[in-house]
């Protein structure tokens, strides 16, 4: 069933995105050659707690019965890690592609969102990823408003990623977020245009495109939580927790970092 958000859940999920926001931006920031994925989940997670918000992924159930609870803050993974790699000592290194994602809790209510970030200088084709599947997002945003159907986002990722010469993962989609971090409706980035749920004001979406250099395929590594590309060719991922509202969609999680670059 999909919830449609009241006006005091919804400032609380505004409180939980610009504190997210925050997080984001500063990770990004400290994202180069020689510092450690734990490094940068300790600052995640300190900033989260300074701002009084609660760090949603620490905890949550893992993805196979034998899975233990995830441990961070911060979900950080690298290259052909796609989803869910888990903050280590593990040294970033230059030209690596460096996906972020995290969750903040505020009051009950959540927001969610990522970033692929390289580290230093990374290929030209990397870098053709990257701001392919940043833009696929943008795109899937602008289509947010009431009277689309959900799969007219879907649909709009796919086509965008595809027409670059990238491939897009299957196994795993985006959702609607608010008192917990996956609710209805599942949203794929891939579908076909004028299908699925009608979008209608109140409904909050963490829409989170996984685009991949090589072939889409993904496995799961044996700590029950990473997700790597079969190939092992890299991939990135971006996401931002928006708002249905009577015209444009509102970005819960739009990072001052981005402002000028968002279409």
């Amino acid at each position: 069933m999909i919830v449609l958000k009241t006006a005091p859940q919804i400032d609380k999920m505004r409180v939980a995105g610009k504190i997210l926001a925050s997080v984001l931006d500063r990770l990004a920031e400290m994202i180069a050659p020689g510092i450690t994925t734990a490094c940068l989940d300790a600052e995640a997670d300190r900033m989260i707690r300074e701002a009084g918000g609660e760090a949603t992924f620490r905890g949550q159930p893992g993805l196979t019965s034998d899975a233990p609870p995830y441990p961070a803050a911060t979900c950080i993974s690298i290259n052909e890690q796609v989803i869910h790699g888990i903050p280590s000592a593990r040294v970033i290194r230059e030209g690596d592609l460096v996906s972020i994602d995290c969750g903040v809790t505020w009051h009950g209510f959540i927001a969610d969102s990522a970033v692929t970030v390289a580290a230093g200088r990374a290929a030209d084709r990397a870098r053709e990823l990257m701001e392919t599947t940043r833009e696929s997002l943008e795109i899937a945003i602008s289509l947010a408003v009431p009277g689309s159907r959900l799969h007219d986002l879907s649909a709009a990722i796919h086509r965008h990623a595809t027409l670059a010469g990238f491939g897009i993962v299957r196994d795993y989609c985006g959702h609607g977020v608010g008192a917990h971090l996956h609710e209805d409706p599942p949203i794929p980035n891939y579908g076909n245009p004028g299908t699925g749920p009608m979008l209608r004001p109140g409904m909050t979406l963490a829409v989170e495109p996984m685009v991949t250099l090589g072939n889409p395929r993904i496995r799961v590594l044996g700590d029950g939580w990473t997700v790597i590309t079969a190939d092992h060719k890299p991939a990135a991922h971006f996401e931002h927790t928006l708002l249905v509202t009577d015209g444009p969609a509102e970005v819960l999680t739009r990072r001052e970092s981005e402002r000028a670059t968002a279409v």
